[in-house]
């Protein structure tokens, strides 16, 4: 069995991991991984629109991996619609990197689990290979944290430079065409952030639970016996 202290930090370990492998799924998820507000530049081009104006041409767009949805405002009131990314809206966007994102998160999502697995046995017992004990333990974190961090790295490269959220913003949008005047990161996207923290987080643990501290030894005092004492 594993000492009390590398036993506690084993078993944080694991809670971090499914801690890790919660928010990844919840990220996934949920459709706010991006929000931004978006300028209907055909209808204000019509009129002529100065600033007062242009708040009436001025909608709003959320999104995130699977589906999302946009308020239009073209200066006859806003007007609300969703959409889905597969099987359609896929085809606008930049396919190869989007569909990698999602295949990283859920390579992630597999290495968490494996490392949740591993802090448990390693709480229950010592193991006879060191694939299994620590050196497994922080394999798995490190290549776990590694795949979330491309897919973030992924995602804002494809809002940064494949210009995400205006293409999604024009999506059969036919007559009217859409700019981004501002947009940002939102929950989603963070926890993703923090499900790769947790890695590190484990990383750390494990490396302190290799620690060897030196143990406290109680110097016993020798028993002097006398003559007088064997006698009585």
């Amino acid at each position: 069995m594993p000492g009390c202290f590398k036993k506690t930090l084993c078993a944080l370990a694991s809670l971090v991991s499914f801690v890790s492998f919660i928010l990844t799924v919840v990220a996934m998820g949920t459709p706010k991984w991006m929000t931004g507000k978006i300028l209907c530049k055909t209808g204000a081009d019509l009129v002529n629109a100065t600033d007062p104006e242009l708040v009436k041409f001025i909608g709003e767009i959320y999104y995130g991996l699977f589906r999302g949805g946009k308020i239009r405002q073209c200066g006859l009131g806003g007007r609300r619609s969703k959409f889905t990314v597969f099987p359609h809206m896929v085809k606008k966007l930049n396919t190869g990197l989007h569909v990698m994102i999602i295949m990283f998160l859920c390579v992630a999502i597999f290495f968490s689990l494996v490392s949740f697995g591993f802090c448990i046995l390693n709480t229950i017992k010592v193991p006879y290979r060191a694939i299994k004990g620590p050196a497994g333990i922080c394999l798995w974190n490190f290549l776990a944290g590694g795949f979330i961090v491309l897919a973030v790295t992924s995602f804002m490269a494809a809002v940064k430079l494949h210009h995400l959220t205006e293409r999604i913003a024009n999506f059969r949008e036919n007559v009217f065409q859409f700019v981004i005047l501002e947009e940002q990161f939102e929950d989603c996207f963070w926890l993703c952030v923090a499900s790769a923290t947790a890695h590190a987080v484990n990383l750390l643990l494990i490396a302190i639970s290799c620690i060897n501290f030196p143990k406290i030894k109680t110097k016993t005092e020798e028993a002097n016996v006398t003559a007088e004492d064997i006698m009585y």
